[in-house]
């Protein structure tokens, strides 16, 4: 069957994503086939569009989506055709109508969670999951330090955190990003663009700093954010938003306090199955309870896709952004 896709021939700006026509074929023997009701935007997406992440081109864009199954392989005994459906993570080409990707990465989409929702959530919430779960278990009696609290991940960090009963501080870049922080559950913000934020994080914490930041802004923010880390914390990189962190001096981390320092990523936090669907639960549990909502604030068609982009890398959205084929 033909189906419409959003696919780059070359690395580039927002331009260089176009609609084109692509054929797609009946699932493999472990794999589904999916029609996507909607698809989420994503930081990630614009690190493969200029090349940041590297893939062979052409290539579709997109790890985030929610649909209904459609068909499903052989060995799939875990989804049926009809099952309401979602995922976050590879292989690249969620921008699309309908897919066929692997079946182990994808879950089942409970009936009162809108594919809007789901496809907001998944490779965010996934994130925060890992972030806070797993990489650095929060127990609910710590202060810490999350860079831009007010995009997608940064509000369903604050409401986990919230949840958790852990003092978030979070940075954002405007009054009305602070506000919109606090209002999903961040203890205190900084506005970047006033403030110095490791002078603030010191006075917050009446100079004990914090055991583990989580950064997705990347070489801006590196230096800085060891400053923030009380000895032996942790400093969570998982995000490039204003470059990649290059040129690290290992000799730092001895000077700045024997600190600890990890880049994670999802794909090695949701294998095997049992993982991903476990963390999944974890996180559909919290928003059927209430206590993580999914902001989306944006919405455009799959097809307006290159004017999504821009303003995610402009700084122009807050919350999560859906694609809608």
């Amino acid at each position: 069957m033909k189906t419409k896709a959003i696919r780059i021939h070359e690395h580039g700006g927002p331009e260089v994503l176009r609609l084109e026509e692509i054929e797609v074929g009946d699932p493999g023997p472990d794999e589904v086939r999916i029609r996507n009701h909607a698809v989420g935007l994503n930081f990630i997406d614009i690190y493969y569009r200029t090349g940041l992440y590297g893939a062979a081109l052409p290539h579709g864009l997109g790890f985030e989506g929610a649909g209904i199954v459609e068909a499903v392989g052989n060995n799939v005994k875990f989804l049926k055709e009809g099952d309401r459906a979602a995922y976050g993570q590879g292989p690249l080409g969620a921008y699309v109508d309908v897919r066929v990707m692997p079946a182990a990465m994808v879950v089942r989409l409970p009936e009162k969670i809108g594919f809007d929702e789901g496809a907001a959530v998944m490779l965010k919430g996934l994130t925060v999951q890992y972030l806070f779960r797993q990489t650095y278990r929060l127990q609910g009696d710590e202060t810490i330090l999350f860079h831009a609290a007010a995009g997608g991940v940064g509000l369903i960090a604050c409401q986990w955190a919230q949840a958790l009963g852990v003092k978030l501080i979070g940075t954002v870049s405007s009054d009305e990003k602070a506000a919109l922080a606090k209002e999903h559950g961040a203890w205190a913000t900084i506005d970047y663009s006033q403030e110095n934020f490791v002078s603030r994080v010191k006075e917050l914490t009446k100079g004990e700093k914090v055991p583990v930041v989580y950064d997705s802004v990347g070489k801006d923010t590196w230096e800085g954010s060891l400053d923030c880390l009380r000895a032996r914390g942790l400093m969570v990189s998982f995000g490039n938003a204003s470059g990649a962190v290059t040129g690290v001096n290992l000799g730092i981390l001895a000077s700045k306090g024997s600190l600890y320092v990890t880049r994670p990523a999802l794909g090695t936090y949701a294998v095997p199955r049992s993982r991903l669907e476990a963390s999944a639960d974890e996180l559909f549990d919290l928003m059927l309870k209430g206590k993580i909502k999914v902001q989306i604030n944006q919405r455009y068609a799959l097809a307006d896709a290159a004017r999504a982009h821009a303003d995610l890398a402009a700084r122009r959205t807050t919350g999560s952004t859906v694609l809608t084929p």
